[in-house]
């Protein structure tokens, strides 16, 4: 085995590793942001999380800088972009949490790394083989099986975790066009800088619940009016933003150091979570037809990870 190679594989395995780490600290994140669906608003949620979540990536992930020279980047325009993308990303999630199931929710938010394959082959001039191909339509069928359009069962719901898959690829793709070039301190921080200032926004715009009212558990969400937070809601903020700066971190530093169509299918171990936390704290049990398009799509993804790594090994000098 030749250093290269060495020094190749290592990468690869560093690089699955963060993001399965990153996967479990987005679950816990999922757990603790779905207790709140009934009683505040999501942007004070989200605000709330960021604001710690900032905090704990300057002191944990970028110990000693001084906060200059973490925000200090060539790239501003690129991070607003995935700064925005992650907004995007985790309000329309979050929004979907409070009306579908976790993990019927997961399921369908699971196109996203199908998306990133994708697109690291369209964008990044990444190679995806026919049989990649193949399992991505496989895991597109999961989908559908799950959402059910133009069935009675089908709900408008579940077009917000697709859209958080959509914003989600586009994000990790310019992560992973970023490279090694920004740090993944400075990644996580204008992440969470962004979400201080969109939630802040909206709070301004809609916090005093003018637009609430509907009825529909995902718009209540969103347009809630902003409600004084006791301590077993500062409990759950802590939680909240230690994992979300944690899987955040994790998730960049995987991306910046592997190819995306490696990395990506690896983040499905947070499917199986979601499957285990939606029974076990809220008893929800997947139906027939949804059971079995959440088995197509971690197939699918299983079976592009195990492509993307042999593609890999061969092609590694």
């Amino acid at each position: 085995m030749t250093p290269s190679r060495t020094a190749a594989q290592d990468r690869a395995g560093f690089s699955i590793a963060c993001a399965l780490g990153g996967s479990l600290a987005f679950s816990v994140n999922d757990i603790a942001v779905k207790s709140f669906a009934s009683s505040l608003p999501l942007h004070e949620v989200v605000l709330f999380r960021a604001l710690v979540a900032l905090a704990f990536t300057l002191a944990v992930f970028a110990p000693g800088m001084a906060v200059r020279d973490v925000l200090r980047t060539r790239r501003p325009g690129a991070h607003l972009f995935r700064g925005i993308c992650v907004v995007v990303s985790n309000m329309t999630y979050f929004a979907a949490l409070a009306s579908l199931p976790l993990a019927e929710t997961s399921a369908i938010f699971f196109i996203a790394p199908l998306l990133i394959t994708a697109l690291s082959a369209v964008l990044l001039r990444e190679r995806v083989g026919a049989l990649r191909w193949a399992a991505l339509c496989a895991g597109l069928t999961g989908v559908l099986l799950i959402v059910k359009p133009g069935t009675t069962a089908f709900q408008w719901a579940m077009v917000l975790p697709a859209f958080s898959a959509l914003a989600y690829a586009g994000m990790h793709t310019m992560t992973r066009r970023m490279g090694l070039s920004e740090p993944a301190a400075t990644m996580a921080v204008y992440n969470q800088i962004t979400f201080i200032v969109v939630c802040a926004g909206m709070g301004l715009a809609v916090g005093r619940g003018e637009l609430a009212g509907s009825g529909h558990p995902a718009l209540e969400f969103i347009f809630r009016a902003w409600v004084v937070p006791g301590p077993r809601d500062l409990l759950l903020f802590l939680v909240a933003g230690m994992c979300s700066a944690t899987g955040g971190y994790l998730v960049s530093q995987a991306y910046r150091s592997s190819a995306a169509g490696l990395v990506a299918p690896f983040e499905y171990v947070a499917l199986v979570l979601a499957a285990f936390w939606g029974w076990a704290i809220w008893g929800e049990l997947p139906g027939l037809s949804s059971g079995l398009g959440i088995l197509l799509i971690l197939a699918s993804g299983v079976f592009v990870a195990w492509r993307a790594s042999r593609h890999r090994a061969v092609t590694s000098p």
